[in-house]
């Protein structure tokens, strides 16, 4: 890798903290905690907050106004995924051994199938910055919708699609769905949480910069 290619990578001038910018978010960085599919803090998260490129934050602003009037709450779990996070579950996965989460996060599938099955990849586009993995919180309630399936179990129910689903879960997820498309995210077809901004601005990008508001600010 180049002196150049170096900088690119570890330069955050086109992130934000996106709570400075969507105030009425609410965030749950899992892979901040131990909570999550490997049970471990992930590499580069150095601070439970989500940031994401300039554009993609000015979309979901949009998007969260839309549904706060709605009477709704985006929650973020993950938002800029640092590259060394990636390959921090690359490394996971050679580690037979360790099935701590595999209650709840991917129950019904072996470890190796993760990948087999394109849940995990070697890059992630989290990783080029414009990519947010949420769901909708009811104000009234003060809970998360039920889509169906929580976020991160690796399984075909988690599909956005999924047959396995009652219509109200299927509802809500196509109420998330819809906002985001409208707001210019597209979705994929494995991960009802899991949006990525359409016109990014860094699509051949990996960034290595850690989760950190305070490295924004150097």
């Amino acid at each position: 890798m180049t002196d150049a290619e170096k900088k690119v990578l570890m330069d955050p001038t086109g992130f934000v903290v996106l709570a400075d910018k969507v105030p009425a978010i609410v965030q749950e960085i899992r892979y901040y905690s131990t909570y999550n599919f490997i049970g471990d803090r992930i590499n580069g998260y150095e601070e439970p907050c989500a940031l994401l490129t300039k554009e993609a934050a000015r979309a979901l602003l949009a998007i969260s106004n839309e549904m706060v009037v709605r009477g709704y709450r985006l929650k973020i779990f993950d938002a800029y995924r640092p590259a060394c996070a990636v390959r921090h579950f690359m490394m996971w996965g050679i580690e037979d051994l360790d099935l701590r989460m595999k209650p709840y996060f991917y129950p019904d599938l072996e470890k190796q199938e993760l990948f087999n099955l394109g849940f995990i990849a070697s890059k992630s586009s989290h990783s080029r910055g414009s990519t947010v993995d949420l769901t909708l919180l009811d104000m009234k309630t003060g809970k998360e919708l039920d889509m169906g399936s929580p976020f991160d179990l690796f399984s075909e129910i988690s599909h956005p699609d999924s047959k396995l689903v009652t219509p109200q879960q299927y509802e809500n997820r196509m109420k998330l769905q819809s906002a985001m498309i409208r707001g210019g995210f597209e979705p994929i077809d494995c991960e009802w949480w899991h949006f990525t901004l359409k016109d990014e601005p860094y699509p051949d990008t990996y960034f290595e910069f850690p989760v950190s508001s305070e490295y924004l600010m150097r």
